[in-house]
Order: C-alpha cells, then sequence, then structure tokens
C-alpha cells in the first residue's frame, strides 16, 4: 500500500446527498490512513474523460454513481466478475499505470443479505424465489446478486416500462435463473411479493410507494427479506409496510455499507480481483466495518 498522500472520490450528478465520503473516511481512520482523503464531485457523462486525464499520480480510486457506471467502461479493464458480465462498474482503481474496474454493488447487496439473515433470521437455502422492483443498473445488480446468493431458481422483474432491459433475461439465463417480467401496475403483484423469499426495491425516492400501498390494501402476510436500496426516507413507506405484515425490511445503508467496505479494500490494495466474487470469498475486515457502520449511523 503506498504510504504517501492518496485522493479518492465519488463522482456523479447529483452527487451532494452522497455519504460515500463518511464511509471512506471513517475507512482511513480506522486502517491508520492519515494521509488519505476522500471528496465528492459532481460529474456528468460528457465531462468524465477530461476529468481522468487531469488525474496525477497521488489518485489511487473513483467511486462511481448514476450517471457514470457504464460511461466508464472505455476508460479502464473490468476487472472482477461482475464488471465483466455486466458492464456495469461502480469502482475504479489506479494502480501501475492502469485504471482497473470492479463492479461491488454486486457483493454490497448479497452480502446485505446475508449479514441480515445471520443476525436476525434465516430463509431457504434452495429453491427460492425473488422479485426484483425496477429494471436499470441497480436491478442488474440485484439479479447478479441472487446468482451470488445462490438457490434462488426464479426472478420476477416489475418495472414501468418491463421490456427496457432485455439483459436481465440473458444474465438469468446464463445462470439457470428463470427470469419473467411484468409491468408494475400488474394486479398480480401484491401476490407476488407475498410469496417471494427476497425482494429488491431499486426503483428512486417515493417511486414504490404505490406498491406499498398496493401490498397493504391487499393484506395478507409477507415471508420473505426486503432491501429497499433506498435510504432516504429511513424507513420508506414500502419497509414499513413490509415489517408490518411479517417480514424483514433492510434499507438501503446495508448495501452501500459492503459496497462501500469492499471498495475501499480494492482502491487500499488490501483486496484482490476476485475477493468479492462471492458473498463469502473472504472474510470481512470486522473492526473496518464496524467503524464504517458507526460513522454511517450517526450521519443518517
Amino acid at each position: 500500500m503506498n504510504n504517501g498522500p492518496r485522493r479518492c472520490a465519488v463522482l456523479g450528478k447529483p452527487i451532494a446527498h452522497s455519504l460515500s465520503p463518511v464511509l471512506h473516511e471513517a475507512a482511513y481512520r480506522a486502517l491508520g490512513l492519515d494521509c488519505w482523503s476522500y471528496g465528492r464531485i459532481e460529474m456528468d457523462e460528457d465531462g468524465l474523460g477530461a476529468f481522468l486525464d487531469s488525474l496525477g499520480d497521488d489518485w489511487a480510486g473513483l467511486s462511481l454513481t448514476m450517471p457514470l457506471k457504464r460511461t466508464i467502461q472505455p476508460y479502464g479493464t473490468p476487472s472482477n466478475l461482475w464488471a465483466r458480465e455486466l458492464g456495469v462498474a461502480n469502482t475504479a482503481v489506479f494502480a501501475g499505470g492502469a485504471t482497473r474496474l470492479y463492479n461491488t454493488d454486486v457483493y454490497g447487496i448479497a452480502r446485505a443479505f446475508a449479514h441480515a439473515a445471520a443476525t436476525r433470521g434465516t430463509y431457504a437455502a434452495t429453491d427460492r424465489s425473488a422479485v426484483v422492483l425496477g429494471n436499470g443498473n441497480t436491478a442488474t445488480s440485484a439479479l447478479a446478486a441472487y446468482v451470488m446468493m445462490g438457490g434462488v431458481t426464479h426472478v420476477t422483474v416489475t418495472a414501468r416500462h418491463p421490456d427496457r432491459n432485455p439483459g436481465l433475461a440473458e444474465v438469468g439465463a446464463r445462470h439457470g435463473i428463470d427470469v419473467t417480467t411484468v409491468a408494475l401496475d400488474d394486479a398480480r403483484l401484491p401476490r407476488l411479493l407475498a410469496d417471494a423469499d427476497l425482494v429488491v426495491n431499486t426503483i428512486p425516492a417515493h417511486g414504490a410507494d404505490a406498491v406499498a400501498g398496493r401490498l397493504a390494501e391487499a393484506g395478507g402476510a409477507v415471508h420473505g427479506m426486503l432491501l429497499d436500496v433506498v435510504y432516504d426516507p429511513r424507513p420508506t413507506e414500502l419497509m414499513k409496510v413490509w415489517e408490518r405484515l411479517g417480514g424483514v425490511a433492510l434499507g438501503g445503508e446495508e448495501m452501500l455499507l459492503y459496497q462501500a467496505v469492499a471498495q475501499v479494500l480494492l482502491m487500499t490494495g488490501l483486496a484482490a480481483d476476485g475477493d468479492f466474487d462471492a458473498v463469502d470469498a473472504r472474510a470481512v475486515h470486522g473492526p473496518l466495518e464496524q467503524a464504517m457502520r458507526e460513522a454511517l449511523e450517526e450521519a443518517l
């Protein structure tokens, strides 16, 4: 690990709301990296190339958020399984004159579920059904997380425009998962959610409030685990309804935490390329995770 001053940042637009600096700065303190710093930089797709060209040797890595997770691809080498397969990267690491790209979102989702299963209750290990709300880049990562976790045989993807991302079915087919798509206003949606073992909501902000209302109106019980990637508001309406009906609901801060743990370990050289290709591929750095979790909870 380089012991001199090192810079990292999160890029995207909008970016002012990002909690990534809170997580990464807490990690540097926990690791004793007094010369490392991490900031926020507002960046759109048109400005990314020139920005990358301007970086000096003191830059160690970048976190990429919307709308840059696909835009970054031509500027580096996909270096873990999911960056290669999905064509989506949220992490760039600069080392040895090269730019290496990683997807840690998939690991973040899978690890959030695994942590909740260990601390709040278990779920069936095989023949699980799952739902993804939304069909953008994060939905693709959610499907890949179901692949990573294993035991998921069928996934229903529901979105306002269900045919907009045919790549989801292709990812499922490559890994033996049957993927079906339905419209967000499909009358079957409350039953699909109630029957699901795992659910990930990727619809931003209050976009899933109507789904929460329909689920509450339908009544009955849910038994699965929900991860809502939204962390503002916290909890979301969907999370509140889900827990009221008997399920376990996780906020987006859990995914945010675990994808950031992986980012820190990659950017600092403490992890290798394939370390986050499987949910239990390596032991998570316990003190690091705890320091980052405490900082995140304080900021929320």
